[in-house]
């Protein structure tokens, strides 16, 4: 199975690999990162995705770059787009 098939939401990832470890909670981290704690809790909970502001704030607190918990959201929202978006009718233009 590849990665694209299931991969974890960026919120599932923040709490099991960051926040879980550090024993630290959304409404701490949101008063560390000046953002409301709605946007971690909601995050955490899967009902909203990683935004630009919200990846630099992250690559700031964890060490890691924007672009990691951006391309988390990219494959999360692709493999969404392939079990839910019909292509088979669309004719290539160029064949290959």
């Amino acid at each position: 199975m590849s990665l694209l098939e299931e991969p974890m939401h960026p919120g599932e990832v923040l709490k099991e690999l960051y926040l879980d470890p550090l024993k630290l909670g959304a409404i701490a981290l949101s008063r560390r990162l000046g953002v409301p704690r709605t946007r971690i809790e909601r995050l955490i909970k899967g009902t909203t995705g990683i935004t630009p502001d919200t990846a630099l704030r992250f690559a700031r607190a964890f060490s890691t770059t924007p672009a990691y918990w951006v391309n988390l959201q990219t494959n999360y929202d692709m493999a969404l787009a392939v079990k839910e978006i019909d292509v088979s009718g669309i004719e290539p233009l160029i064949s290959v």
